[in-house]
């Protein structure tokens, strides 16, 4: 039994249990449902900071010109458009998501920017990577890793794919540790999210869920130990603004 499932073969979807088959699905419906406003969906969650968590989770990866890059849950290309200037045009970006939906989104994103040449696009799910072993030097993931059913599956695909030495980088809403600010945090999540979601994008279940996802995905020293036992070594952990995100990184031996 790994972490995300229960003995009855369900896990969990929010705070609600559901058949381990059907989550993929759930997550689905609810990506697509805010495919189209994803950048105000991380505004209303973030309080518009995720742009600079995402810079500095850009700005500190271990990447240089050249290199293949695989970026997961990429779909809208926030993280790639980012690494563009870090690969060169020499480089290759690969943005895979599970979600057609979002994926367009980001295709077409990257077209209106005039970023074409050196991207790649993939519809794929995490816990089973289309690619062969040791094919990239960088592996991201960014505010995607929750939604995954098996986490551990999907930590061990990203191990796969690594080159030796390359880096895996995990940039995941966490746990909050100022106990002051743990009450404002989820009067946000719980009361003021739901109702932006319904005001802005006329979908306060989906805001709803992933506000609930956020409260289930595993802790920082959790998610470390986790990485430790897909096989990453040196793995560590950074919060930022206080553990409201935290990037975490491993790398392939």
């Amino acid at each position: 039994m790994n972490e995300s499932t229960g003995k009855s073969g369900t896990t969990h979807f929010g705070f609600r249990d559901v058949p381990v088959g059907e989550k993929q699905k759930l997550v689905g419906a609810v990506f697509s449902s805010v495919a189209g406003n994803y950048d105000l969906m991380n505004d209303l969650m973030s309080m518009g900071i995720h742009r600079v968590w995402k810079r500095y989770f850009v700005a500190t990866a271990q990447v240089g010109k050249g290199d293949r890059v695989l970026d997961l849950a990429g779909g809208t290309g926030d993280i790639a458009a980012l690494l563009k200037d870090r690969v060169g045009a020499e480089g290759e970006l690969v943005l895979g998501d599970i979600n057609g939906a979002m994926l367009r989104v980001g295709r077409d994103r990257m077209t209106d920017r005039g970023n074409v040449r050196g991207f790649e696009y993939v519809q794929c799910n995490a816990q089973a990577l289309p690619f062969p072993d040791a094919s990239f030097d960088l592996v991201t993931i960014a505010f995607g890793l929750r939604n995954v059913t098996d986490k551990e599956a999907a930590l061990a695909e990203m191990l796969r794919v690594l080159k030796v030495g390359g880096q895996a980088r995990v940039l995941e809403f966490s746990e909050v540790k100022a106990d002051w600010f743990k009450p404002i945090y989820d009067f946000h999540s719980f009361q003021v999210l739901p109702r932006l979601g319904k005001l802005f994008a006329r979908d306060a279940d989906s805001y709803q869920y992933l506000a609930e996802s956020i409260r289930k995905h595993p802790p920082q020293d959790e998610l470390k130990a986790m990485m430790e036992a897909a096989g990453f070594a040196r793995c560590d952990y950074r919060n930022l603004s206080g553990g409201i995100v935290a990037i975490h990184t491993g790398y392939r031996t």
